[in-house]
């Protein structure tokens, strides 16, 4: 009866050795170089939804046109 369950040993190897060797590729590749950013990118965003954004933008960028180069000064 136990010697049924020898083949789960090797799969339990392999999965091990598996997830092991995909953790220092990602550590490798920097995916936990920047732990906080992400946490901290949303407290500091604006609170502007996106498609009146792209209004503000738009219309800044057509004042900006209006106006012409500045001659300072």
């Amino acid at each position: 009866m136990t010697a049924s369950f020898f083949y789960l040993i090797p799969i339990s190897l392999l999965l091990g050795t598996g997830g092991l060797l995909l953790f220092l590729w990602t550590m490798r590749n920097g995916q936990y170089e920047d732990l906080d950013g992400a946490a901290e990118r949303i407290l500091y965003g604006e609170d502007i939804p996106a498609a009146s954004k792209a209004k503000q933008v738009a219309a800044e960028q057509v004042g900006m046109a209006d106006k012409g180069p500045s001659r300072g000064g």
